[in-house]
């Protein structure tokens, strides 16, 4: 088995690789193990979001009643994978795990709509009482404008507060607290469409109204079709600012605070903007859509996709310092800081070595990507607190997955060079001819540049396959 290659100290924050057999993991003390303990924490939230689900269940259920509630959840599904897919989409340079969103999404859907439901109901009943000759309609609108944006904004953002503080090494960018926020706030809308649509179809029973002329369909066309975006747009403003708050130094306390709630004020001024224009006459609400939540729409999405191509400049700024000490091969950075690379890597790998080699490329190029991160944040003022334990474990799952994952991202990388992808079909895959890049200083290279240590044996061809490395 290949030894990794001495960990050059010129490099900055960069600590040797202890030896390593078997499953690597660093050592924590006693209080930091109980307190990482996975099953604890996952099953307190997951209790806590199973009990608040029962209760909106209840809740809604309640008002809409069960054929009410069942059509109400048909219509609602409708825009939750296409915004999901549209999140996830922003994220493909780093992806979120899996656990992380469905937490956002859950507490969207859950524990903010419950707090949204009962925080609400009470406002309206205190401004009937306390509101001299106030109207139920009056106070629903005042409600609705200045009491609905503060406590549903508050809600959502406390799932990305939550994961900006315990899951910190999530947050490198505007792009993260954007799809977190944008997850949380998919979730919460789900919940609520439940309850407008269904609601909708429960008046339309008692009226008889049917078809296109229905408060049903009329309600799905400007909640589900006309503004799907609406709550992720308002909730986005709060996770831009998690996200501009990531990037501060730790020196700079006072304004890493200051920028998240002033992106949270924000959120509730467009939240409430946007439900006071549907008091407005005549096409105020159009023209409030048109003039306001158009343009910013489009000016968070291209913000958005900005800071998605920093990412990749980002990968191919701090990746070349672990390929001048040897641990990556020099095309990689170049091949990872590049979309279309990876997914090239990705096909070869799984053409050549079925899906099991597709997942370890995958895993390598998240490995990596994590690694860049975690030198920038260091460089940049804001290191991780167990910097040299999480370096020494990403550098670890790289080297295991070397021998896969270097030769195709090596040939994806002269497929991009050349316009067209490195494997035609039925053409033979072939590793990077020699010469494609200098040698590694200091450290002897086989044939197309793959480190090799001294002592160590060639690594074995790429045609046996990800289940013969050892």
């Amino acid at each position: 088995m290949h030894e990794p290659p001495p960990h050059p100290q010129q490099q900055p924050y960069a600590l040797p690789l202890p030896p390593a057999a078997g499953h690597y993991a660093p050592r924590r003390a006693l209080w930091d193990t109980l307190w990482d303990n996975k099953a604890v924490r996952i099953g307190a939230v997951f209790l806590l979001l199973a009990l608040c689900g029962l209760i909106i269940l209840a809740l809604v259920r309640e008002q809409t009643g069960t054929e009410g509630f069942l059509v109400g959840l048909g219509l609602a599904v409708l825009p939750v994978p296409l915004l999901i897919a549209a999140f996830r989409w922003m994220d493909r340079v780093e992806p979120k795990p899996w656990k992380s969103l469905i937490f956002a999404f859950a507490w969207g859907a859950c524990a903010a709509t419950l707090v949204a439901i009962l925080a609400n109901g009470y406002a309206t009943k205190w401004l009937l009482t306390t509101v001299a000759g106030a109207q139920r309609e009056d106070a629903a609108g005042w409600g609705a404008t200045f009491v609905a944006p503060v406590v549903e904004e508050s809600a959502k953002a406390a799932a990305i507060l939550l994961l900006y503080l315990f899951r910190r090494r999530d947050f490198n960018g505007i792009v993260d607290g954007v799809v977190v926020a944008g997850i949380t706030a998919t979730g919460f809308a789900f919940t609520e469409n439940i309850l407008y649509l269904g609601n909708a179809f429960a008046n339309d029973q008692s009226f008889g109204y049917e078809g296109l002329r229905s408060t049903t369909a009329a309600t799905f066309f400007v909640r589900v079709l006309m503004s799907p975006f609406a709550h992720p747009l308002f909730t986005s403003m709060t996770g831009l600012g998690f996200g501009l708050a990531a990037t501060l130094p730790q020196h700079r306390r006072l304004l890493r605070w200051l920028v998240p709630v002033g992106a949270l004020l924000t959120a509730m001024l467009l939240h409430g903007l946007w439900n006071g224009s549907a008091t407005l006459p005549g096409a105020g609400f159009l023209a409030v859509y048109a003039l306001f939540m158009v343009p910013v729409f489009a000016l968070l999405t291209w913000l958005t996709l900005w800071s998605r191509q920093n990412e990749l400049r980002t990968i191919q700024t701090h990746l070349p310092a672990y390929q001048s000490a040897g641990w990556l091969t020099p095309p990689e950075p170049h091949a990872l800081s590049s979309m279309r690379a990876r997914g090239i890597a990705r096909d070869l790998a799984r053409r050549h070595g079925g899906p099991t080699a597709a997942r370890i490329v995958a895993e390598y190029i998240s490995y990596a990507t994590s690694l860049a991160f975690l030198r920038h944040r260091a460089l940049r003022g804001t290191p991780d607190p167990a910097f040299g334990a999480r370096e020494a474990e990403l550098l670890h799952h790289l080297w295991q997955r070397r021998e896969v994952a270097q030769p195709a991202l090596a040939s994806a990388v002269a497929g991009v060079a050349s316009a067209r992808p490195p494997f035609a079909a039925g053409a033979p895959y072939s590793a990077p001819a020699q010469g494609w890049a200098p040698p590694v200083p200091g450290v002897p290279t086989q044939g197309w540049g793959t480190p090799t240590p001294p002592g160590s044996s060639p690594s074995p061809a790429w045609g046996q396959g990800p289940g013969q490395h050892r």
